[in-house]
């Protein structure tokens, strides 16, 4: 088999499904990259190497190549790419093709009656309805945005982003989070409004409060930044705040590994949210936004981790106290969490998941997984 999976630019949160879908399929697996990596992402940490890996090819640089690439594979998994003229060819050619898609509205279902963009998700997407072209929702609320608007009906799969697995002895996953001292708690990201790390400065101070031992992990940067920092400071809670600033991806998951909870506080624009999958991996307790899309998917609530509804901070905070108060009778949370990723949410699950599926697609037939990648996908209304 051939396989091309055509995006944006290659990073890694897309790394370990790429390299588990070429450990299977060698020269027969290509990403096309159609783009290269804006700057802030690059000083973000997110860059690679890509002239190392040997299934990268680019767009921009050989367009003739990639397009013989596209029309000539067997099936082709199209991303977000910014080319929409390279996806229609192989659309109507009738050849086995699935997309990845994030959430089509996440400002607000509302938009769907606009007659333009209706107009513009007709071309994309909807005209293609009666074809066995799938999509995979990168996000737990995808699939009501394309319920909405009429597109692959009986064809919404889940999917996700999946992270660098990291696999633990019974030994080390027990040493990793320290039974004494203060509870480690872990928030990362970009500082942005739709992050809100702000959450973090009256958190600390609730806790103090109530006389917790903890210690706030800040990983990221962003221009909210400074003024966390300066509220920490005017709060007296510089002593209890580490500010990591930008930091690559596996030293966040070095740092993740000491703590025992995980705040994610992003809001509904956060399509899925990569750091929980980073979290769970790590054996933290998550507390998250029910609204973001990985959490759906991916948490059980009071299962492997603990959601938050409509960015309800009173809510977040109840559920973080409870934790401290009853921290041995809670902590199993976190060995949940780490479970769910080794064992079926990760890269190597995901790519003999997505093998199988094309491989009856090819033959004409949709047979989804049981549960988690390529299982369908529920309508999930948002909020």
């Amino acid at each position: 088999m051939t396989f091309t999976f055509v995006s944006n630019y290659i990073n890694h949160h897309q790394l370990p499904l790429c390299d588990a879908l070429y450990q299977r399929l060698g020269k027969g697996f290509a990403f096309i990259q159609t783009m290269p990596m804006e700057a802030e992402r690059v000083e973000m940490g997110w860059s690679v190497a890509i002239e190392e890996i040997p299934y990268v090819m680019c767009l921009y640089e050989d367009e003739y190549e990639c397009l013989k690439r596209i029309m000539e594979s067997d099936v082709v998994l199209f991303g977000w790419t910014g080319r929409e003229d390279i996806v229609t060819p192989r659309l109507q050619s009738g050849k086995t093709t699935l997309r990845v898609s994030e959430r089509l509205y996440r400002e607000g279902q509302w938009k769907a009656v606009s007659p333009r963009g209706l107009v513009a998700k007709y071309w994309e997407h909807i005209r293609y309805r009666n074809q066995k072209i799938c999509m995979l929702c990168a996000g737990a609320y995808a699939a009501s945005d394309f319920h909405l608007i009429g597109a692959y009906p009986n064809k919404l799969f889940q999917w996700g982003y999946f992270t660098r697995l990291r696999t633990y002895s019974e030994e080390t996953f027990a040493s990793m989070k320290p039974e004494e001292g203060p509870l480690q708690i872990v928030w990362a990201g970009r500082f942005i409004p739709l992050k809100n790390p702000e959450y973090m400065v009256p958190l600390g101070k609730t806790l103090r409060a109530k006389g917790h031992a903890f210690h706030v992990h800040m990983l990221g940067g962003g221009e909210l930044e400074p003024a966390v920092k300066e509220e920490t400071e005017r709060e007296g809670l510089s002593d209890s705040f580490t500010f990591y600033g930008y930091t690559n991806p596996e030293q966040v998951r070095d740092v993740m590994e000491k703590c025992h909870i995980h705040l994610f506080t992003s809001n509904h624009l956060e399509g899925w949210g990569a750091v929980v999958n980073e979290g769970m991996n790590s054996g933290c307790v998550e507390v998250v936004d029910a609204r973001v899309g990985a959490a759906p998917y991916l948490i059980r609530h009071g299962e492997n981790g603990l959601l938050y509804q409509n960015g309800s901070y009173d809510e977040m905070e109840k559920l973080v106290l409870d934790l401290f108060e009853n921290w041995k009778a809670r902590r199993y949370m976190g060995r949940a969490a780490y479970e769910t990723i080794r064992d079926m949410w990760n890269a190597d699950y995901a790519a003999a998941a997505l093998l199988r599926f094309t491989d009856r697609l090819r033959q004409g037939r949709i047979v989804p997984e049981e549960e988690g990648p390529l299982s369908r996908a529920p309508i999930i209304k948002p909020r």
